[in-house]
């Protein structure tokens, strides 16, 4: 599983010329799933990114996280974030999971961050065309792999 996280001021999702969700003061993530990705992955990323203290501090040190601040978490899914540039210049998608795998995960991920946010969170629309709109905060952008942990 991967994540791009980014610290915003706001951030919104449109689908279709409507918003369909919006956040101030949170972070906005997308998220791309593959094939083997589990429940582990998404606890361990989930944990993760609600603890992650990216949120400054009273001293402007980047010290508090998003839970800890009541911020607000926009989740996207992104399959892009599994394109393979290795060969030629059009990516290639392959390792990103069909709807079918990657929606159940998409529904845990949606519930495992909202435990541990201890409150709802918002999202786009799975496999929709959508347009996000955001005023990165910073920026700070994050970037997250399941299967390289660093």
């Amino acid at each position: 599983m991967r994540t791009i996280i980014q610290r915003v001021k706001k951030a919104s999702v449109t689908v279709n010329g409507k918003i369909i969700s919006a956040i101030n003061n949170g972070l906005l993530i997308f998220v791309g799933i593959e094939d083997d990705d589990s429940n582990s992955d998404i606890e361990w990323l989930a944990k993760k990114i609600v603890n992650l203290r990216i949120f400054d501090d009273e001293n402007n040190i980047p010290n508090i996280s998003v839970k800890e601040k009541n911020g607000e978490i926009l989740l996207v899914s992104q399959f892009t974030l599994h394109a393979s540039t290795k060969k030629g210049n059009r990516p290639s998608y392959i390792r990103a999971s069909k709807p079918e795998i990657a929606l159940p995960l998409y529904h845990s991920m949606i519930a495992q961050l909202q435990l541990e946010l201890e409150k709802n969170i918002v999202t786009g629309e799975f496999g929709a065309d959508m347009k996000v709109e955001l005023i990165n905060d910073g920026p700070v952008t994050i970037w997250f792999d399941t299967k390289n942990k660093e």
